[in-house]
């Protein structure tokens, strides 16, 4: 499945003009032959907002995932994308995907919050491993810094994960999650995770771009530099099978070993 990654922070605090930006790029995604578009954490709405985020904040079935399962339908594939979610009260820092029929497929929330400001304002999901069936490969979701611990992606690759989508907020000084932890997790999971980054200076954060897409070989199939930009990279399932059958990892492991770990 063809993959088209959208490394951008958009229009922080306009709903309406990153559902704009979104549909310029499922437009030049679904031309180039993709069958999914990533966009990064928080997208809908921008990540350094303060308290817009509460404001801004809507339900997993709300007025914009209508908008956007209407942009993925017009274009013929599905969309992932990061955004502030509502639930009564309380408000998650989560991320969604929408087939290309226009069907809400899964809704994840982010588990591991990362600082202060996200402390502040978003409450930790508590499931971690979300998934769902797309062009014949399993997807999973998660969440920024959520890939940054192993037992996570673990996870995922016991429940069969095909490929994992990673909508992120990554900044400076740690480019080297992108550039080095991407790829490991990838290849000691053997899964191809596709990790897609915001850049940019935004409010007290700079972000770093560089969002890729890594092979359960542990090479970048796509890798943007640091500005906005559009990257594609095909997740093979055939490539995918005939490496899991060479590299024993999974199958290694003695899981009766590990009760120390929890």
């Amino acid at each position: 499945m063809r993959t088209a990654l959208l490394q951008s922070s958009g229009r922080p605090g306009s709903v309406d003009e990153n559902l704009k930006v979104l549909d310029e790029a499922a437009d030049r995604a679904a031309a180039a032959g993709a069958g999914l578009l990533a966009a990064p954490e928080m997208f809908l709405t921008g990540y350094a907002i303060g308290d817009d985020i509460a404001r801004l904040a809507e339900p997993a079935d709300g007025d914009s995932a209508d908008a956007i399962a209407e942009i993925a339908g017009r274009h013929g594939l599905a969309i992932a994308y990061g955004y502030p979610e509502r639930d009564g009260d309380t408000v998650f820092n989560s991320a969604q995907l929408i087939s290309a029929e226009g069907v809400r497929l899964a809704n994840y929330r982010k588990t591991h919050l990362f600082g202060c400001f996200e402390r502040d304002h978003f409450r930790p999901g508590e499931q971690p491993v979300v998934q769902a069936e797309l062009n014949g490969l399993t997807v999973g979701l998660m969440i920024c810094y959520d890939v940054e611990f192993p037992e996570n992606v673990r996870a995922h690759a016991l429940a069969g994960t095909d490929l994992l989508l990673v909508p992120t907020a990554q900044m400076h000084p740690f480019q080297f999650v992108a550039e080095s932890v991407v790829p490991v997790r990838a290849f000691e999971n053997q899964l191809y995770v596709a990790y897609v980054n915001r850049v940019g200076r935004e409010g007290e954060f700079e972000f770093v771009g560089l969002s890729t897409l890594a092979g359960p070989d542990g090479v970048a199939r796509a890798r943007a530099g640091r500005a906005e930009e559009l990257v594609f990279a095909d997740a093979d399932p055939v490539a995918l099978a005939g490496s899991r059958e060479a590299n024993p990892y999974l199958s290694d492991r003695r899981p009766g070993l590990y009760g120390s770990l929890v």
